[in-house]
């Protein structure tokens, strides 16, 4: 089998289902933003050195699949081989979340992003999977997906916003926090 089809040269591709659709239409978008957010979490595992965060980030990138699949397929699409994302899926991060969250320091004002190369890259990832969650809202609001994929990223962007708190505890890297600046001790 080829790598290569030719069937997306004039710009369209297909939908689970066989429908061809513009490769910048909003499902497009969405799914190909959850696409990049899974090559994200493949660097930050590649840099990661934790072998509870490795299976975490693994746990994802699987998941990820699943709601890439969920969006690719038009909810009018049906097939017993479909799995789509579920409220079940949500509350699998939620546990995860509520394990490693009393782990870590509370926090008294907004971190900025950084710390050890694992947490940027999980910082990184975060920012990735809210602007998945963006395009993910905009295709429910027009019916094109359920509320479930949108919950889902909301949820897994709070997830790896602990993942990289938690891998700068494991680093021993102390976080940056913010600290709002006067306007007058602002760079000019």
């Amino acid at each position: 089998m080829k790598i290569y089809t030719k069937t997306g040269d004039k710009g369209v591709t297909s939908l689970f289902g066989g429908k061809r659709v513009s490769k910048d239409e909003l499902r497009i978008e969405a799914y190909g933003t959850v696409d990049e957010l899974n090559s994200v979490l493949g660097v930050a595992r590649a840099f990661n050195e934790n072998k509870q965060i490795d299976e975490i980030l693994g746990q994802i990138q699987d998941q990820l699949f699943v709601l890439g699949a969920d969006l690719a397929t038009p909810p009018d699409v049906k097939s017993a081989a479909m799995k789509r994302i579920s409220k079940d899926d949500s509350a699998s991060l939620e546990r995860i979340i509520d394990e490693l969250d009393p782990q870590l320091e509370p926090l008294k004002s907004f971190i900025l992003p950084g710390g050890s190369k694992s947490a940027s890259l999980l910082h990184h990832a975060r920012t990735v999977c809210r602007r998945a969650e963006r395009r993910v809202v905009s295709l429910k609001r027009n019916g094109g997906t359920s509320a479930d994929t949108a919950i889902y990223l909301n949820r897994l962007s709070d997830l790896l916003f602990v993942l990289a708190r938690y891998a700068n505890k494991v680093a021993n890297v102390t976080e940056a926090s913010w600290n709002p600046r006067a306007e007058s001790d602002s760079p000019a």
